[in-house]
């Protein structure tokens, strides 16, 4: 409880009703601080950043599709590079989503993703179960968002990662067991899953969603480690109304 300390003269003391009038005034404040502090965190919209990874070929556009527009398109044009919005409500609670989609690069190039690593909030790490060379491609990009920080490139909290194995339609190809897709993001603290962006849209919706929301509760961890607006009001109080020395 905040106490609001006023100008007493010498030899004077309260009344008990003043007290109590000054107790009800500090519980009333708090109160409305505690209830817009909710209501803002309710109407603030939230905006969650991914970046969609992977070498050519792996499917990752057609993953992105698939969850924006439930639509399943087998050919990209790989030399562009794309950012979707999209609206979302999640739990009651509107969400703008930016979703990039870079080009594809070769599986022999250097990953650099400085200005990924800036931009975005979380990463969608893809690769073809049917094709060993991509996977090899995943684990490079996951050693360079996972590697420690450079004064190029500070963090203030680690990204989340999703690693997928895409085209499970292509199984009896399988050059990448599951196995392996698990071990890898286990070690580099990633989730996991394998899926089919050709023929499964709940899961890929679902994958999406779920990462999404672990991406929200690492924005909300962040916030907790803030100062709440009725802490901050309180503060304020104290050193507004807070007790005052008597002048020798």
């Amino acid at each position: 409880m905040v106490e609001i300390y006023g100008e007493v003269a010498p030899g004077k003391t309260r009344t008990p009703f003043l007290k109590r009038e000054i107790q009800k005034f500090n519980s009333i404040c708090l109160a409305l601080v505690s209830k817009v502090s909710k209501l803002n965190r309710l109407l603030k919209m939230s905006d969650v950043k991914l970046a969609v990874l992977g070498g050519k070929g792996t499917g990752k556009s057609a993953l992105t599709v698939r969850f924006l527009t439930k639509r399943f398109i087998g050919e990209y044009a790989s030399n562009f590079e794309s950012i979707y919005n999209k609206q979302l409500c999640l739990e009651g609670k509107p969400l703008n989503l930016e979703i990039y989609d870079p080009c594809s690069q070769s599986q022999k190039a250097k990953c650099s993703l400085t200005s990924e690593l800036h931009w975005a909030d979380g990463f969608v790490i893809v690769y073809d179960i049917s094709d060993r060379p991509s996977f090899a491609f995943a684990k490079a990009i996951i050693y360079r968002i996972r590697e420690p920080p450079t004064s190029h490139c500070k963090r203030m909290v680690e990204p989340a990662v999703v690693l997928v194995g895409n085209k499970q339609d292509l199984c009896h190809k399988r050059e990448v067991g599951w196995e392996e897709g698990q071990k890898l993001a286990t070690d580099f603290r990633c989730q996991f899953c394998e899926l089919s962006a050709a023929d499964q849209s709940l899961e890929v919706e679902v994958m999406f969603l779920r990462f999404i929301k672990d991406i929200l509760m690492i924005f909300k961890h962040k916030e907790k480690r803030r100062p709440s607006g009725s802490k901050s009001m309180a503060k304020l109080i104290n050193n507004v109304f807070g007790k005052r020395r008597k002048s020798v």
